[in-house]
């Protein structure tokens, strides 16, 4: 409860403030981050063929140009842009860094002007006017560090928020790009898949003159027949998904769904990445994942709210004061007019409130536990994700290389079986034996490098690739 003083007693209130803040302020909590302990390998368990020990950020910021493909580029830009996850993550940064403006402005007095004019009547007296104009001013010295922790809190949500923008922009990259390379391989199968099936039909025609000529059955005619349909049927399959990847990539550039169909209707392969990335070790990797970011500033936000509860405990200070004019005529209000001024500094003492102070405290001590093992959990899963990326990259790149042997094989064998089918050498069941190991073998090939290229994408994002920690501005002191 506030008790008023009179300005002749605030000498004596110097000493009293003085002992209290030296009593009070071996009990506030410090705003250093002391991180949790977290195993972090001293390097990768699979890291060819990267080299480590460094990594260019300025390289990873911008990642999907390594791919060489321009219109990857314009759409990963364009969804950084104009994507509407985006632009919330912006609006939730303007509101962190407009409550941290607030509670700058806690830090400082406050003045306040106000005017009013008057006209009242007594019973038979003369109405008379009263015109009053003056100046309000307070200010709450900060003794016990609660308002600056409060500030320490906002910045370290501004900085978290900022972080979070980052985590926005790095998934929001790898999105696009994964789409964008889901569609070129669904292209490439179905470049695949039609090929094949003018192979097929091309067998079917050979085997229906060779059925007129009483050289072949018409068992061979049928499972022609139904083999060329098969591989028929795999084609509006493979156009359904390319239309869904189409609009998935337009929605993510914050357009309507189908605007990009018949901009990404012409096939192009597969772009792959370049394999010149160095990797860095899992330590600085961490530093530079957004999402680590964003979970170690928010141990800061929780810290100072603990330092900030703690500081509610103890008395709090307000300086007040005030200057006014006061005149029967405006004329007068600036030249004759009486002057009227006060002083007041009154004490707030928390004396008795069922514990609510104390409990405030354990509650931002738990928050400040929950901040803490969810850094540990966003490292783990950090750790991982860049584990997993290095091995699924390691064994799809084996199996390419396997592949493309197959299909270079399968291919010599489709062309010597067609070539003594024509001939009446071998029957029509090798034929289709060897079309069918060529189709799967050759879509085998271009799936397994869309998915290489698709395991670069997860790795980059990994690493924190897609954005900049200069996007971490300091704020301006209070």
């Amino acid at each position: 409860m506030p008790f008023p003083l009179p300005a002749h007693s605030l000498p004596r209130l110097a000493p009293l403030a003085l002992a209290a803040l030296l009593s009070g302020c071996a009990s506030i909590t410090s705003s250093t981050p002391a991180l949790p302990e977290t195993p972090v390998p001293g390097e990768w368990s699979s890291t060819a063929p990267y080299a480590p020990p460094t990594a260019d950020a300025t390289s990873l910021a911008t990642w999907w140009q390594g791919f060489q493909d321009p219109q990857l580029t314009a759409l990963v830009i364009r969804a950084l842009q104009a994507n509407t996850d985006i632009r919330t993550a912006q609006a939730a940064l303007q509101q962190a860094r407009a409550l941290r403006d607030l509670s700058a402005a806690g830090l400082g007095p406050r003045v306040d002007a106000s005017t009013s004019a008057q006209r009242s009547k007594s019973g038979g007296s003369q109405a008379g006017n009263l015109f009053q104009a003056g100046l309000d001013a307070s200010w709450e010295p900060d003794i016990f560090g609660g308002q600056r922790n409060a500030l320490n809190a906002s910045d370290a949500d501004v900085r978290a928020a900022t972080a979070s923008l980052g985590n926005v922009q790095v998934s929001l990259a790898a999105e696009v790009a994964l789409a964008y390379l889901q569609l070129r391989g669904l292209q490439a199968q179905r470049l695949i898949a039609q090929g094949s099936l003018a192979a097929q039909r091309e067998t079917l025609q050979l085997t229906g003159w060779r059925a007129q000529a009483g050289l072949a059955s018409s068992l061979d005619v049928e499972q022609g027949i139904a083999a060329s349909e098969q591989t028929a049927a795999q084609i509006p399959a493979f156009d359904t998904g390319i239309a869904q990847a189409a609009s998935s990539l337009a929605v993510l550039t914050g357009q309507s769904p189908g605007v990009l169909r018949s901009a990404l209707a012409t096939a192009a392969p597969v772009p792959l990445a370049a394999s010149d990335l160095a990797l860095a070790i899992p330590a600085e990797t961490l530093r530079q994942r957004p999402d680590v970011r964003a979970a170690e500033h928010r141990i800061s936000a929780a810290l100072a709210r603990v330092a900030q509860a703690d500081a509610a405990r103890y008395p709090g200070f307000q300086l007040s004061g005030s200057l006014g004019l006061r005149a029967l005529t405006l004329g007068t209000l600036s030249g004759g007019a009486s002057v009227a001024n006060a002083l007041l500094a009154s004490v707030s003492v928390p004396l008795f409130d069922g514990g609510a102070a104390r409990a405030q405290v354990r509650a931002q001590q738990a928050a400040l536990e929950q901040a803490r093992l969810s850094y540990q959990a966003t490292v783990l899963i950090a750790l991982k994700d860049v584990e997993d990326a290095l091995v699924s990259l390691q064994g799809n790149r084996e199996r390419l290389a396997r592949l493309q042997a197959a299909a270079e094989a399968a291919g010599n064998a489709d062309l010597l079986a067609r070539q003594r089918y024509a001939s009446g050498l071998i029957d029509f069941r090798a034929v289709l034996d060897t079309q069918r190991t060529l189709l799967s073998t050759q879509d085998s090939v271009e799936s397994t490098r869309a998915s290489l290229s698709a395991d670069h994408v997860r790795l980059y994002k990994a690493l924190g690739g897609g954005w900049t920690r200069a996007l971490e501005s300091p704020q301006p002191p209070a």
